[in-house]
């Protein structure tokens, strides 16, 4: 049986607007100096992950008397915030992550576009923040593209990485929800987020630490979430390790991110198992698409709990071969290892992982046809 569509998932599928007719909802600025040859070419030539801008940025403003306002594609550069701004003493902001694909005969296409303005908007309503419309959200990125367009690499598996985001940027510390917000869209020009590529990282499950509990923001993608995990992470790199597993809090038993990534299990019959979305685990839009591959390609899918102790045990006795984690950044990495305090066990199967991101990426770069309808055109050829 068909899986059930999440609300992102619908709200990812519905017919919006096309390109044109949401560009101008944004007013591009002059730019008094853009990037000088020399540094733009260095910057193409040693692509690393979001460490390198471009020209412009997106920005808007909101108010209680005003709403949304003030639409901008403006140059690149830094924010003015007063030392009192309510995202500086209580974290009152959110952010999304997608990219820009450059297709083969130049045109420049993002990814599911409408799923991560869903996604913002139920950040937004867990942080108390306004509303984003889609429409808006959408504009923002043509209109930063298109400003930008000479920055979206020509290099195999390179892409623009978009940031959107929101902050509380009014003046006061008074604990409550701000009344005054900024929203902002930036670009980088990437590479592979992992440096060695494809190669399958090894793992640290962490038992200490807990990036998320019930009922809080597990599920949102806010920077809080993020820092939580940078603990475990710093120590798990200092030992030498790729990624962290993190478990529930609640019960310390059952397996949930990878770091800011899903995780998949393939079994041996050839089942895909990955966690179920409980509340405290982002919906992520790659593990979505990865779900509706699957489900295309006949695979048997399975959403629920997956205990560590079982998981361990299956891999050592074969039931489970392949694990591999997913995100926006990374899209597919296959996992080569688990390591549990002084115990470690090696996942030497990566062929499901390796077809899905060759399905994957094949339709985000425009080498198949897009049989979902996932890519939203942001600039014609």
């Amino acid at each position: 049986m068909p899986r059930s569509q999440t609300a992102l998932e619908q709200c990812a599928t519905r017919q919006w607007p096309c390109a044109d007719d949401v560009a101008q909802r944004f007013v591009t600025l002059p730019h008094p100096g853009l990037a000088e040859e020399k540094h733009y070419q260095a910057v193409m030539r040693t692509l690393g992950f979001g460490v390198e801008f471009t020209d412009y940025m997106a920005r808007a403003s909101w108010e209680e008397s005003a709403g949304w306002h003030d639409f901008k594609i403006k140059p690149y550069g830094p924010l003015s915030l007063d030392p009192a701004g309510a995202v500086l003493h209580y974290g009152q902001e959110v952010f999304e992550g997608l990219k820009a694909y450059r297709h083969a005969d130049g045109s420049i296409w993002t990814f599911r576009p409408a799923y991560n303005a869903a996604r913002l908007n139920m950040s937004n309503e867990r942080l108390m923040i306004p509303q984003f419309p889609v429409e808006d959200f959408l504009g923002s990125l043509v209109g930063l593209v298109r400003a930008d367009r000479r920055w979206v690499p020509q290099a195999a598996g390179a892409t623009l990485y978009l940031r959107p985001f929101i902050f509380a940027s009014e003046a006061f510390l008074g604990v409550r929800a701000a009344k005054r917000f900024e929203y902002g869209v930036v670009a980088s020009p990437s590479g592979p987020y992992f440096a060695h590529g494809f190669t399958p990282i090894n793992v640290w499950v962490e038992r200490t630490h807990h990036r998320a509990g019930p009922g809080g923001m597990g599920n949102v993608k806010t920077g809080g979430n993020y820092a939580a995990s940078f603990y475990a992470k710093s120590h798990a790199f200092e030992r030498g390790y790729d990624e962290v597993l993190f478990l529930d809090a609640a019960t310390n038993s059952r397996i949930e991110e990878l770091g800011a990534m899903n995780v998949f299990v393939v079994m041996a019959d050839g089942t895909v198992r990955t966690p179920a979305l409980s509340g405290t685990i982002l919906p992520g839009s790659t593990r979505s698409a990865i779900l509706q591959l699957l489900d295309d390609d006949g695979v048997l899918t399975r959403e629920e709990d997956i205990e560590l102790a079982e998981l361990w045990t299956g891999i050592e006795n074969g039931e489970v071969v392949e694990m591999f984690s997913c995100g926006t950044a990374a899209a597919v990495v296959s996992i080569g290892s688990l390591t549990m305090g002084d115990k470690r066990v090696d996942l030497l199967g990566s062929a499901v992982a390796h077809r899905i991101y060759r399905e994957l990426t094949d339709i985000q770069f425009g080498r198949v046809p897009d049989r979902f309808g996932w890519m939203y055109r942001l600039v014609e050829a």
